[in-house]
């Protein structure tokens, strides 16, 4: 059973990201709180479940949740500042988003930047053991995933169907022939030999 607050006797805000390691697409992040005697054996880190659990509990999240928000950050943006500070700005934005306000947030990992001069703490692997940080990874995770479903409808020779960005070998390959596309993170290696790639597809 995973832990239901960090913060005791505080509003608290648990957040995580989605597409950190991806070579195209923005990076997700989101931002969750829960009433603090919430209880909820099902969730868990998103990278345990399967994509069909994952958009069940993205219900249940919504449902039960006092607010939760999504933040996004381009591939643009991602290459003008790296995609750590990118990763902190998407979670800030969820943070920016919750119709009610914390007075602590809780992060998934070991770096932050101070919010709002709110109190926080990182936790590593706190995706699998607070639920606002579970929850997060879960809202995260499919709002990407969604996200990268609809590019491989444009793009449907990068596997991102499948990838939804990663690396994976086939995607590495389709890169390799036809180029990179907008949605590349240009700042990123993209055929895995330490060589850029700035060759876009028409």
């Amino acid at each position: 059973m995973l832990a239901s607050h960090y913060y005791k006797e505080k509003i608290e805000a648990g957040c995580d990201e989605a597409g950190r390691g991806c070579l195209a697409g923005s990076v997700y992040a989101a931002a969750v709180i829960f009433p603090e005697d919430y209880q909820n054996e099902e969730l868990n880190d998103s990278k345990q479940l399967t994509d069909k659990r994952r958009k069940q509990l993205r219900e249940i999240i919504e449902r039960d949740a006092i607010a939760w928000a999504v933040g996004i950050v381009t591939p643009e943006e991602i290459d003008q500042m790296n995609i750590l500070n990118a990763s902190i700005l998407a979670m800030h934005r969820a943070l920016d988003q919750l119709k009610v306000c914390p007075e602590a947030i809780i992060v998934d990992g070991n770096r932050f930047k101070p919010y709002r001069q709110l109190p926080y703490t990182t936790i590593v692997k706190g995706d699998g053991k607070y639920l606002s940080i579970a929850a997060a990874s879960i809202l995260a995770k499919t709002y990407r995933d969604d996200y990268m479903d609809r590019l491989a409808i444009e793009y449907p020779q990068y596997d991102w169907l499948s990838n939804k960005g990663y690396p994976t070998k086939k995607h590495r390959e389709a890169i390799r022939q036809f180029g990179i596309t907008p949605y590349h993170r240009k700042t990123f290696n993209m055929l895995g030999d330490g060589q850029l790639s700035f060759d876009f597809q028409d």
